[in-house]
This record gives C-alpha cells, sequence and structure tokens, in this order.
C-alpha cells in the first residue's frame, strides 16, 4: 500500500528512498532495468548519509539514466509497505533533455515508454508513484 503526502510533511530524516519520475523531451517516460532483475522500474534510490533527498535525487537520475540536463521538481513524499517494512520518502518530476553515456553502475539499459511497462519491478508502489506524478503534472501543464 502507498501513501502520498503533501511534499514536505514527511519529516526528511526518516526519508531513505527518492523516486525520479523522467519525462525525455516532453513525451516519453523513462524506465531503467537493474543488471540482477527483468523487469522495469521508474529511476530511484536511497538517501545516502548526509546527503538531501534533492542531492539523492540528482546523483540516482544521473546513475540510472545518464541525465546531465534536466529541470527537476519536488512533487510529493510517500510511505509505502515493502517486504513487511514501510519506508518513506520523496518522488520528483525530472524533464531530461540530454542524456549522456549510461554510467556503469546496477543499470543495465533505459528504455523510452508513453505508458508504464508491463513488467515492473514493484508494480503496485510504482504504479500508484506514477499515477499521481501524471495527476500532478497534468494539473501544471
Amino acid at each position: 500500500m502507498v501513501e502520498i503526502y503533501d511534499q514536505g510533511k514527511v519529516d526528511e530524516q526518516q526519508m531513505t528512498y527518492v523516486i525520479i519520475a523522467s519525462r525525455y523531451n516532453t513525451s516519453s517516460w523513462i524506465f531503467v532495468r537493474h543488471r540482477d532483475r527483468n523487469t522495469w522500474e521508474l529511476p530511484a534510490g536511497h538517501i545516502e548519509p548526509g546527503e538531501t533527498a534533492m542531492e539523492a535525487a540528482r546523483r540516482e537520475l544521473f546513475e540510472e539514466s545518464g541525465a546531465i540536463d534536466y529541470k527537476i521538481t519536488a512533487l510529493f513524499d510517500y510511505s509505502a509497505w515493502h517486504n513487511g517494512k514501510q519506508g518513506y520518502g520523496r518522488v520528483y518530476f525530472a524533464e531530461v533533455e540530454t542524456l549522456g553515456k549510461l554510467p556503469e553502475f546496477e543499470i543495465a539499459e533505459i528504455t523510452m515508454q508513453q505508458t508504464l511497462p508491463e513488467e515492473l519491478t514493484y508494480n503496485k508502489i510504482q504504479t500508484s508513484i506514477f499515477e499521481e506524478v501524471k495527476r500532478i503534472i497534468t494539473i501544471k501543464d
């Protein structure tokens, strides 16, 4: 189950994760495939010690997609249950204009899609997050 909160409602000290819903050239969504999986997910990752959520979002977006020219905005906070634990995080929206070479970290490949891929790593979490991002950016556009 995913709970959505207004951005800033969750204490950043409680957050362990960031998700970056990223649109490339205003039309296609960026999804990534981890080297150890056969499923797709939004660029995301853990907030490192001493790092703000925004710093983590920028780092993860680059590491997982190779994005080098983009505008990024915090959209909302969330909590989700995964493997019996509740975790908190912040969701960002990035308008990516330029992708560089994919760094050699944990991501094997990226894909551009108009909708969510069928094979998602965290199906319920990713679907809820993606739908909320689309709802918010539709209001802002």
